[in-house]
């Protein structure tokens, strides 16, 4: 069942952001001037994925220095905060990062950060995340949280309709294990995103992908028969494209 999500724009990361890529900031930028016209966005990173990781909260504040962003961390392992859907309307962007998608999932079902984050997307506030933070918003979706080796899980919080599978070139089993499941059924048709891509997706659809890297590719995959189908969709690289030409002498 797919949660209408009315305002919501979800950016969906295969990967790179400062966890990935912390000399280019390119897709962390782009994240920021989504807030438009606020000079310092209020950003809140969400490390659930990753058992609430120290360190990979240390990276996320040294990335939105206050100059930078308003930068705040919600912690669900220790949790500081009573209302989470308040707190939530506070924020302009919600980072979430990566590492078990499953466990994710069911610890923010326990705490209610699902519904919250829902409502939050209805007030605008921008919804974003890498790896496990790009499939979380999806119907089902292609992890390594269930053991060893890639699995489909269907758990997802359904904001975005089909399935997800971030890490699309980073990872040599991704590619063909997400057709795989694809083209047999096991996974409903959904999005790939290269590492270093990023899917923008406004009330349910697809407007633009994004990439911080020349080259990086986003599909849109779907069943046929016995098989899948990649349509390569367009992507805007971020950055500025190296000349080829021959510099005058």
């Amino acid at each position: 069942m797919i949660v209408s999500v009315t305002a919501a724009t979800i950016v969906a990361m295969g990967g790179g952001g400062f966890s990935m890529e912390p000399e280019n900031p390119l897709l962390d930028d782009y994240l920021l001037s989504l807030a438009g016209t606020v000079k310092r966005p209020r950003i809140c990173f969400v490390p659930t994925a990753s058992g609430d990781s120290e360190e990979y909260i240390e990276r996320f504040h040294q990335a939105f220095p206050p100059e930078r962003a308003h930068a705040s961390v919600l912690s669900l392992f220790r949790r500081d905060v009573a209302d989470l859907h308040a707190f939530l309307l506070t924020q302009d962007v919600v980072y979430v990062g990566g590492g078990n998608t499953a466990n994710l999932l069911a610890v923010w079902k326990l705490h209610g950060l699902d519904d919250a984050l829902r409502q939050a997307a209805r007030a605008g506030v921008i919804l974003a995340g890498i790896s496990a933070g790009m499939n979380c918003w999806f119907e089902a979706s292609v992890t390594d949280s269930l053991g060893p080796g890639l699995q489909a899980l269907h758990a997802g919080l359904g904001m975005l309709s089909g399935s997800a599978c971030p890490h699309y070139d980073g990872e040599a089993e991704r590619r063909p294990t997400y057709l795989r499941l694809v083209a047999g059924g096991s996974l409903p048709g959904g999005y790939a995103a290269d590492d270093g891509c990023a899917l923008v997706f406004r009330n349910g659809e697809l407007v633009e992908a994004v990439s911080s890297r020349p080259g990086a590719r986003a599909f849109a995959v779907t069943r046929d028969g016995q098989g899948a189908i990649e349509a390569r969709l367009p992507v805007r690289f971020l950055g500025r494209e190296r000349s080829t030409g021959t510099a005058p002498g």
